[in-house]
């Protein structure tokens, strides 16, 4: 297996990935081939993929606004759980914003996501009770809960 950045080549492959894990929240524009090659173009060297034999078994997309960091939908296909890969793949962002010199990460997860909120609490990323969420919306989008 070899982490590596992503491009937008791997989307479909990405894509089909992020639609096999429960707890994925997606939405029809943002997670589009089109928007995800606007991170990218923004984001060129913090999103990775994890590959094994051609096929993409992971998967983590970070970037930065110059000051704070952000993780969002890092998946590993349930088949390769539990090796170690998406700790691989956070180590490999959280090194990249580190060099792009970003000193804090933050990301959201969906409260009914147990896996995902298992793996992020072992990662060391903490709860914040002192916040509310809160965003809305410029153009109507299409929600894909997996």
């Amino acid at each position: 297996m070899i982490i590596r950045l992503m491009t937008i080549d791997d989307y479909e492959k990405v894509y089909h990935l992020w639609l096999s894990c429960d707890g994925m929240g997606l939405n029809n524009l943002d997670d589009s081939k089109e928007g995800i090659a606007k991170y990218l173009d923004r984001n060129p060297n913090t999103c990775f993929v994890a590959e094994m034999s051609d096929e993409i078994i992971g998967v983590i997309i970070a970037g930065h606004d110059g000051r704070r960091g952000f993780i969002y939908h890092t998946a590993v296909n349930s088949d390769y759980r539990n090796q170690g890969i998406a700790t691989k793949l956070v180590d490999a962002a959280m090194d990249a914003l580190k060099a792009n010199g970003i000193n804090k990460v933050a990301l959201v997860v969906f409260d009914r996501n147990v896996t995902g909120n298992a793996f992020w609490a072992k990662a060391g990323f903490t709860v914040r009770d002192d916040l509310v969420y809160r965003n809305k919306a410029n153009v109507e989008m299409i929600r894909i809960d997996t």
